[in-house]
């Protein structure tokens, strides 16, 4: 009595259930979380066996299932806030976005300030994002005063901002 190819590949897919649940002990260390993942990585093989490429080994597939099971879930749970409870004392709160536009205004006035020379390279460094040389070049003087500039410009607005 032969038994089917569907029989085959089913009877293949369980002898790698003892390997799958190694490659699942490097996921997880919780034995429920184990069976949990080689039981999801089971279903997913299963519904997908169509998809399975007789002569290709069996083994990488399934684990290839497995981790990317793993990933799937891992970056859901990294965006769920888990084990909050509606209580208002344990909501998330959202800094208010005004005191953001006030220090925003802060520093631009600051900048401003500025005499033209540090006003310069801080566009020029900071707000146009161009390189030292560039920005040297653009000034006419060397790198080594840029960078001079950009300190001074950076300590006076320190000052300026507190």
């Amino acid at each position: 009595m032969t038994s089917s190819p569907e029989h085959r590949i089913e009877a293949e897919l369980v002898s790698h259930i003892p390997a799958l649940r190694n490659f699942a002990r490097r996921f997880h260390n919780s034995p429920n979380d184990v069976d949990d993942l080689v039981q999801e990585t089971l279903a997913k093989a299963l519904n997908n066996l169509d998809k399975f490429e007789a002569g290709t080994r069996m083994k990488s597939w399934l684990f290839t299932i497995m981790r990317n099971t793993f990933c799937t879930r891992y970056g859901l749970t990294k965006r769920e806030q888990v084990g909050l409870t509606p209580d208002c004392e344990n909501r998330i709160s959202i800094k208010p976005s005004q005191e953001d536009f006030v220090r925003a205004q802060e520093l631009e006035e600051a900048i401003y300030k500025l005499p033209e020379k540090f006003r310069t390279v801080i566009e020029l460094i900071f707000i146009q994002e161009v390189s030292y040389e560039v920005a040297a070049n653009k000034c006419g003087c060397p790198i080594g005063t840029i960078k001079s500039r950009v300190s001074r410009a950076r300590n006076m607005l320190c000052k300026a901002l507190d």
